[in-house]
C-alpha cells in the first residue's frame, strides 16, 4: 500500500474507514479534463472510465490532490492500462499535490505535465505493518509488480529504487525540480526560478 496523508487528511480517511466508507476518489468535470482528488482504490479505474465516458472532450486528468493508493495491484495493472491506453495527459497543477501511489498515477500519463510549484512526493511502499520495500533484497519477487509497471510506463527503473530509499513508509520525500527532471517525470522539464531548501519544500507541501 502506498499512501501519504497529512495528519488532518489521515484522520479524515481513518474516520471514514471506521464508519464503513471507502476513501476512493472524487472527480469534477472541466471542459477538456477530469479533475481528480482522493485516494486510489480498487474502484478508481471504473470511476475514471465513467468520468471520461461522460466527458468525451476530456483528454487530461488534473491531479489536484492524490495522496496515495490503498490497492497497489489494481492501480499498477488495470488503472495504468486504462490511463495510458486512453492516451490521457496527466497534470499536477501548481497548487496540486500527488504522493506515493498518486505519483504513480502521474506517471501513467501518455504526456505528463508538472507545473512549477506542484508537490511530488515519494516513499517506500509497505505491506501491512511488517514488510516495506526498502527492507527486502533487490532480487525479492515483491519488487516485480512495481518494476514491471515502470517498464510499461517507460520510466527508468532507477526511479523505483530511488523511491524506496527516499523515505520510510510513514514519511515522505518531496522531490526537487532536479530530481523530477532526473527521472523525466514531467514530459517537459521543469525550470523553476524559485529556490527553496528541502525543509521549506516540505513545509509548503505538507500544508496542502
Amino acid at each position: 500500500m502506498k499512501t501519504f496523508l497529512s495528519s488532518v487528511a489521515a484522520f479524515a480517511v481513518f474516520s471514514l474507514s471506521a464508519c464503513g466508507f471507502g476513501a476512493g476518489i472524487e472527480t469534477v468535470q472541466a471542459p477538456d479534463a477530469v479533475i481528480v482528488t482522493g485516494v486510489i482504490d480498487a474502484y478508481t479505474e471504473e470511476d475514471l472510465r465513467e468520468a471520461v465516458k461522460n466527458n468525451p472532450s476530456a483528454s487530461k486528468l488534473v491531479l489536484q490532490y492524490v495522496p496515495g493508493s490503498s490497492d497497489d495491484e489494481a492501480s499498477l495493472t488495470g488503472l495504468s492500462g486504462f490511463v495510458r491506453g486512453s492516451g490521457l495527459t496527466t497534470i499536477v497543477p501548481a497548487n496540486g499535490m500527488v504522493a506515493s501511489g498518486g505519483t504513480d498515477l502521474l506517471t501513467m500519463g501518455a504526456v505528463r505535465i508538472i507545473e512549477p510549484g506542484a508537490c511530488i512526493g515519494v516513499h517506500t511502499w509497505a505491506a501491512g505493518f511488517n514488510v516495506s520495500g526498502v527492507d527486502l533484497p533487490r532480487n525479492a519477487p515483491e519488487h516485480e509488480l512495481y518494476l514491471q509497471f515502470y517498464r510499461d510506463m517507460g520510466i527508468d527503473e532507477a526511479f523505483y529504487w530511488f523511491t524506496l530509499d527516499a523515505a520510510g513508509p510513514d514519511e515522505i520525500h518531496w522531490m526537487s525540480d532536479a530530481e523530477i527532471n532526473r527521472f523525466k517525470l514531467s514530459t517537459t522539464p521543469l525550470h523553476s526560478s524559485v529556490r527553496e531548501t528541502p525543509e521549506q519544500r516540505a513545509a509548503r507541501c505538507e500544508m496542502r
